[in-house]
Order: C-alpha cells, then structure tokens, then sequence
C-alpha cells in the first residue's frame, strides 16, 4: 500500500498556521482533514485526506473529541449505525467508535449535517459501553 505522508505533511503544514476561526458544537458532523495515518487507524481520502466525523464533546472553541464515520455499513459492537439528513437527503453512516479522538478544529472543512438527539444519546451510551 503506498501512502503518501508527505502530501500529507505538507497540508498538515498549512492546517497548522492556518488562523481561520471555525464555529462548532456538541452532534455536529463535519467533514475534516483527517491525514494519512498509519497501521488500522482511520485515513482521510483525496487530495486533501477528507473523512466525515461526528463532534461527541467539544473540549474548547479549538478541540474537540470527535468521531471518525464511514458509509460502509459494519455490524458490531464497535460501530453505531445511523441517519441525518444533508442538503434533503438522508446518509447513513456508520460511527467507528475505537477510533474515537482528540482533533483540532483547524481541521474542519464543512458542517454536513447533525445527529438527532436519540441518536447521539445512544451512541455515547455505545461509547460508554466500549470504554467499559
């Protein structure tokens, strides 16, 4: 598999001096530069390394813990299927919650949609559950 850090780098680069402020909340889901990581831990596609995640606690207006999504429906304890709706469309996705982390909000891109309320309280509930 050829992974390409050093593109990665490079945006990584400009994300870090990059002093836009980015307005956030609690259920929020969001596209971000997630990066090219190594071994099991989730990447970001495309140029730009982008993947969906979910705000689960915002932390300050700068950080967040957040969690990353995919679209490949997975069944298990680990993963906490659901709906939101974008721009009139529904999407599910699927929450990976061991990949739960801190992420900085310089890498937050765009706001596509928010978890309803049932939702995000069963998905901490899922989270609590994994942490044990």
């Amino acid at each position: 598999m050829n992974k390409n850090f050093n593109q990665w780098n490079e945006l990584k680069k400009e994300l870090s001096d990059d002093t836009t402020i980015r307005l956030f909340k609690t259920r929020d889901i969001f596209f971000i530069n997630m990066g090219q990581n190594i071994g099991y831990e989730q990447n970001g596609k495309g140029n730009n390394f982008v993947r969906p995640i979910v705000v689960l606690k915002k932390i300050t207006n700068d950080m967040f813990i957040g969690i990353p999504l995919s679209t490949q429906i997975k069944d298990g304890s680990w993963f906490y299927k659901f709906e939101f709706i974008s721009k009139s469309k529904n999407n599910v996705n699927v929450a990976i919650i061991p990949q739960i982390k801190m992420f900085s909000a310089k890498r937050l891109l765009n706001k596509i949609g928010v978890v309803n309320k049932n939702d995000f309280i069963e998905l901490k509930e899922e989270v609590k559950n994994f942490i044990g």
